[in-house]
């Protein structure tokens, strides 16, 4: 007796897969119960501040942190696989997550690019993570920039999301100089859900960004 095609609807292994793509935290663990500095910060100071600067009348106007977004490009990369490779562990070691490796959209014949070309890595960070990240970034990694004086104010998008070019890795203290392979820049996009550039720009700045005046 022939066999039955299976339902296309019914694939187990699908979904299992789509499932591992998107990394998340056992539930009960210790990594999950922690509760970041940043967030009490948030909830407790910042969103009383906000609320009276800009006079919402409800808690959830109040713009919050959505997402940061951690872009390494490594043109490099296509002569050199390896320096890629560093850049992917560099990324896991700065944010805790593991990177997603982004390749070339079209071919360009003059730079030697071709099509589907692995040429940087990502990671996007939300939740706990993001706001660890975001708490390290403002208090530990930009005061190690050399003669620092602060960030440009001026690198909003008109909608309140902020993006920050960081010229190499090795202001993370997690990254060791004598274990690079190359010093290379990043750019780190925090997303929010601010409307306006200055809701965006005055959320930043209550959660520590050193904003130069």
């Amino acid at each position: 007796m022939a066999k039955e095609p299976k339902s296309r609807t019914s694939k187990p292994a699908d979904r299992k897969a789509s499932k591992k793509e998107a990394p998340q935290l056992d539930q009960g663990s210790a990594e999950s119960k922690f509760r970041p500095r940043l967030r009490d910060m948030y909830e407790q100071q910042v969103v009383p501040a906000l609320m009276k600067e800009f006079g919402y009348k409800n808690v959830m106007q109040v713009p919050k942190l959505e997402r940061v977004v951690l872009n390494v490009g490594m043109g490099e990369a296509i002569q050199n696989v390896k320096l890629l490779e560093s850049a992917v562990t560099e990324l896991s070691m700065i944010t805790g997550q593991k990177p997603v490796v982004t390749r070339a959209k079209k071919a360009i014949a003059g730079f030697k690019l071709r099509q589907g070309l692995p040429i940087g890595a990502k990671v996007t960070l939300r939740s706990r993570r993001m706001y660890e990240f975001f708490d390290r970034l403002v208090t530990l990694a930009l005061p190690r920039i050399r003669d620092f004086r602060g960030i440009s104010p001026k690198a909003f998008d008109g909608r309140g999301n902020y993006t920050l070019g960081l010229k190499e890795q090795l202001i993370f203290p997690e990254i060791k100089y004598d274990e690079v392979a190359s010093i290379h820049g990043m750019d780190i996009t925090v997303v929010t859900t601010a409307k306006t550039n200055d809701e965006g720009k005055a959320l930043l700045k209550h959660l520590g960004m050193p904003f130069r005046t």
